[in-house]
């Protein structure tokens, strides 16, 4: 079965509206939406915000739903000057970039005694989820990189500056490196989608309230389209 994990409510009602329903049960204050798209098992939950959250409603489908892969998806601040507002960002692996441990000899990001730096996302998702947006989103670019995820909304350039130099990484968010890392400890595929909403800088704030609405029209139509080619 496919978990697909959102963090819209919109997101996730345009989603459902694609499913045939089948079940709908609470664990842990979240729903769990079961039923088919296009006659593939699915199982849809929006998260809500902040790496807990991913954590905890990737664990349960996994434990709970029996889901054996993990399609993330949602917006992001886009970190690299070639990517602009309305692109969208594939993960080619994921990490925590307000993970701290230096003073005990750890890069930044590194979970401590863990035996890799960042969770590498899966390649027949990865190149799914390319094919997908690139036929569906030819009006901007797609791009396959790093993501990294951190419990803030970066809306200042110093901020952004940092994870930049420290990560090299396409663009940032509050949920995919804790679903990844979660996905990477159960031996379960998975890949993070993003839309790019805002530049997170100064500007973010005005950005991501412009852009949500095409944003999840966008990711609908993706999310839809690589259940059928799963």
């Amino acid at each position: 079965m496919l978990g697909i994990i959102c963090a819209m409510d919109e997101e996730m009602k345009d989603i459902k509206e694609h499913m045939i329903l089948e079940s709908e049960k609470a664990v842990a204050g979240m729903f769990f939406l079961c039923g088919t798209i296009e006659g593939k098992e699915c199982c849809l939950c929006r998260s809500g915000i902040g790496k807990v959250n991913a954590a905890i409603c990737a664990q349960i489908m996994i434990d709970r739903f029996g889901v054996d892969k993990i399609i993330n998806t949602g917006i992001a601040g886009g970190l690299d000057p070639s990517i602009h507002v309305g692109d969208m960002v594939i993960s080619s692996d994921v990490l925590h970039h307000d993970m701290d441990t230096t003073a005990f000899g750890y890069p930044y990001g590194q979970v401590p005694r863990m035996d890799v730096f960042s969770f590498e996302a899966d390649r027949e998702l990865i190149d799914v989820a390319k094919s997908v947006i690139e036929e569906a989103c030819r009006d901007h670019k797609t791009f396959v990189g790093r993501i990294v995820s951190g419990d803030q909304f970066v809306a200042d350039k110093a901020k952004k500056n940092f994870i930049r130099e420290n990560f090299d990484a396409l663009c940032t968010e509050m949920e995919g490196a804790a679903i990844g890392h979660c996905a990477y400890v159960n031996g379960v595929p998975y890949v993070v989608i993003r839309a790019i909403s805002d530049n997170a800088d100064d500007s973010a704030g005005m950005d991501y309230n412009t852009f949500e609405k095409m944003a999840i029209e966008r990711l609908v139509d993706v999310i839809v389209k690589m259940v059928v080619r799963l």
